[in-house]
């Protein structure tokens, strides 16, 4: 199957009452792994990159591994910008073939915000590019002030910023953070349930590595329809990799680790599957 279009994606889950996971990748076994465990779960599933990732390699190098392992499956897979900060960081993605952005003015003033996220919707739109927005800022972001309420999704806030911008998908904050929890954070439900009240754009929740099974299940319950991880699957890898160097000093073939890893990767790419519901819904 060719890389899907994840507005329908996330319209189906928001409807369907369960979220799609969306998998940072960093090389090719990382796009195999996702790919693989959706295969494996009969689930649609959407691969991200980073800003960083793609200083690492091209937009079109991930477009065209993500491409040629989606052609394997039967299952959508599409390809997704996480936190593009600036028009440059969108366009080359575009150009890339990438058929979905986010663009994360959440650190702005608010006029700017959604001035910069209209702009882009504006440009990606004709061009059939689905746009995700962030309002509120989640913390451990480069950056970002140091976590207080006042960084949290104004319910109201964010009916006027879809209104404005007119953004497909809306990342909201309602406690998580990015990177590693040193404790369990304290979710907002109530926040969720009246930012869901206030907009039908399907609603994204960052920063659910380290969050337990249930917090992620009650957010989707309450409408969440995209769940992004990414620190889970990076520290799965790195670990890996680090024990089989432990265990064979003297094995110098990179593909006996890379494949191990790649394993538990998929292994907790699926388990997160499960957990957001997206089984079977392929």
């Amino acid at each position: 199957m060719a890389v899907t279009d994840l507005k329908k994606m996330l319209t189906d889950a928001r409807d369907g009452g369960y979220a799609v996971g969306a998998f940072n990748v960093e090389n090719m076994e990382f796009v195999q792994a996702v790919v693989r465990a959706a295969d494996e779960e009969r689930a649609p599933v959407i691969i991200q990159t980073s800003v960083n990732t793609l200083r690492y390699a091209a937009p079109e190098m991930f477009f065209a591994m993500v491409s040629a392992a989606a052609a394997e499956t039967t299952v959508p897979v599409a390809i997704h910008l996480d936190h593009g900060e600036t028009r440059e960081d969108i366009l080359a993605c575009v150009r890339g073939g990438y058929r979905s952005v986010m663009f994360d003015g959440s650190l702005l003033p608010y006029a700017e915000n959604v001035r910069m996220t209209r702009r882009i919707a504006e440009v990606c739109g004709p061009l059939g590019v689905t746009v995700e927005g962030e309002l509120g800022a989640i913390a451990g972001k480069k950056n970002a002030p140091a976590h207080s309420r006042l960084l949290y999704t104004n319910p109201d806030t964010a009916a006027d910023f879809v209104r404005q911008t007119g953004v497909d998908a809306l990342a909201v904050a309602i406690g998580t953070a990015h990177g590693i929890y040193k404790d369990t954070p304290q979710l907002d439900y109530e926040r969720l349930d009246d930012i869901r009240r206030a907009v039908d754009t399907p609603l994204v929740l960052h920063g659910a590595s380290g969050l337990t099974d249930e917090q992620v299940r009650e957010c989707v319950r309450r409408g969440i329809a995209k769940v992004n991880i990414a620190t889970e699957l990076r520290i799965a890898w790195t670990e890996t990799i680090r024990a089989a160097q432990k265990e064979a000093p003297g094995v110098f073939d990179p593909k006996k680790a890379a494949g191990r890893a790649r394993d538990a990767v998929c292994g907790i790419v699926r388990e997160k599957i499960r957990v957001l519901g997206s089984a079977g819904k392929a």
